[in-house]
């Protein structure tokens, strides 16, 4: 039986779109400007401490999430040219034209995971699908609040960097599963997800993602705005009749692709 049409609410956003993937010569520009902060060794948690606390003051409440931001090292994730400048709040490249997203959006997004009906009900975000890999870093913050993950990565090279990340600071954390496929596709072996979250968005949210969304799940995504003009970020709830959209703030995200490189 097919779920009712999705019903859609509209929530007014800030004039400017968030960026947590921006452009790579302006990430570039900004490693460059950023320095370190004297006296703060990467070999301690001030610096992750210091990234929660701004994260806390610019409204995340969330505990899960603020405690996963401090168990993960993002220093460990960038390039090592760039790793003083890994907790300021900056997309910073990882290879392929890609960038690994600011903190405040990273977290931001768990956030309103979080606030799904399942993930309530149970203090954790369940079954995880990501889309878009990445560098590893947003898949272990997953695994610090899920059972399990399932992260699909298109880019061979950056799915290889992730498997290799993963490896060296979650050797023994066999909930998280790491995938080279098509994003689009999602990944119905282990479906439904109670959590589905994409770093990459396209016209729509595909078919693929909802079909494969438990009941009480939530996903969170970018695709384009209703009126086909931006890129807004997209909030959406499967119950018993069917699919609730949320649309919020205007994103700017990488495109989704299909297909592998």
């Amino acid at each position: 039986m097919k779920p009712t049409p999705a019903r859609t609410t509209t929530v007014k956003g800030p004039p400017e779109p968030l960026r947590p993937q921006r452009l790579l010569a302006e990430a570039a520009r900004d490693a460059r400007r950023l320095t370190p902060a004297s006296g703060l060794g990467l070999d301690t948690p001030a610096m992750q401490r210091r990234m929660v606390e701004r994260l806390r003051q610019d409204g995340v409440h969330c505990e899960p999430v603020l405690q996963a931001m401090l168990a993960v090292p993002r220093h460990h994730f960038v390039d090592s040219a760039l790793a003083a400048q890994a907790y300021e709040d900056t997309s910073l490249p990882i290879g392929l034209g890609q960038t690994i997203s600011k903190p405040s959006v990273v977290a931001r997004m768990m956030e309103w995971l979080f606030l799904g009906p399942n993930a309530r009900r149970h203090g954790h975000l369940g079954k995880v699908l990501e889309i878009g890999t990445g560098c590893g870093y947003q898949a272990a913050l997953l695994a610090q609040v899920a059972r399990q993950v399932t992260s699909i990565e298109r880019l061979q090279p950056l799915h290889d960097l992730a498997r290799r990340q993963l490896a060296r600071q979650s050797p023994s954390a066999p909930h998280i599963q790491l995938l080279y496929g098509d994003g689009m596709l999602g990944h119905p072996p282990r479906a439904p997800y109670d959590s589905i979250v994409s770093a990459a968005g396209g016209d729509d949210v595909p078919a693929a993602w909802l079909a494969q969304l438990a009941v009480g799940g939530r996903l969170v995504a970018p695709a384009r705005s209703p009126d086909g003009r931006a890129q807004v970020l997209v909030v959406i709830d499967r119950t018993e009749q069917g699919f609730h959209r949320t649309v919020g703030e205007m994103v700017q995200f990488v495109p989704l692709k299909s297909g592998v490189c």
